[in-house]
């Protein structure tokens, strides 16, 4: 009876099984790092985390900040938007950035470009409280500054500061004291005065804000005049984002205007 001839060894493979991917905190990524990226909240899971703070949020604001690029939900194959922790957090950070500071789109999104790359340092969380009337308030150290302390931030000459207060640009509290987005405007009155335009001549953009503000509170007018904090929320929410759209149709005037000067 003839020998079998020997069967041959089964080649090895050259890849050795990789063991399951595990999520480090530390690396490069999106922020906020150190959460659960599993997306297995539904939107409807979403809203009703985020309306303990912001009442009036929806779906279609949720939407909306989605085609910003602000946060990217997973997609099931069904097409539904899945959540996961991380993209949670993120959507407060853009909210409170609108809520809080009335900051627009186009600034949270480089914030949080700058947050992904870890350029800056993580956001300290803003201490807040809840009044007896239900709304989240933000508590002390809410970035508030006395002339002379925006001046030191910005590294200007106090004067700088104080000539927009004379001028009307900037207005202080009852104690004296400015706002945190106060920042912005003496960082370009400041690039402008090199320009030879100075508090006197920025007057003008105060007068178009403050008819730009009277448009939107005509916009929310109905819900400020509602006592309930789901009201109040709606106004808040609905003022950041028609202030955003006026500032962007102001822009666009403005660049279309300054281009027509070099044809």
């Amino acid at each position: 009876m003839a020998a079998r001839p020997a069967r041959a060894p089964e080649p090895r493979s050259e890849t050795p099984s990789t063991p399951p991917a595990r999520v480090d905190a530390a690396a490069p990524g999106p922020w906020p790092r150190g959460l659960s990226r599993a997306a297995t909240m539904r939107i409807s899971d979403v809203l009703a985390a985020l309306r303990v703070e912001f009442p009036a949020v929806t779906n279609s604001k949720l939407r909306f900040l989605e085609e910003q690029g602000l946060v990217e939900p997973l997609r099931t194959p069904a097409g539904y938007r899945q959540y996961s922790p991380a993209d949670l957090e993120r959507l407060r950070f853009v909210l409170r950035e609108q809520r809080d500071r009335y900051v627009p789109l186009k600034v949270i999104g480089e914030r949080l470009a700058e947050l992904d790359a870890g350029i800056v340092t993580e956001p300290a969380p803003a201490a807040r409280v809840v009044a007896e009337d239900g709304v989240v308030r933000q508590g002390p150290g809410d970035g508030r500054y006395t002339p002379a302390e925006l001046a030191a931030e910005v590294g200007v000459d106090e004067s700088v500061v104080t000539d927009l207060i004379a001028a009307g640009v900037l207005r202080t509290s009852a104690s004296g004291h400015v706002d945190a987005w106060a920042k912005e405007v003496v960082v370009a009155a400041a690039a402008l005065a090199e320009h030879g335009l100075h508090a006197r001549h920025l007057r003008t953009f105060r007068t178009a804000a403050d008819r730009q503000i009277d448009l939107v509170e005509t916009v929310v007018a109905p819900w400020r005049g509602q006592n309930s904090p789901s009201a109040r929320g709606r106004a808040s929410t609905t003022a950041a984002e028609v202030g955003e759209l006026c500032t962007r149709l102001h822009t666009a005037l403005v660049r279309g205007g300054v281009a027509g000067l070099t044809d």
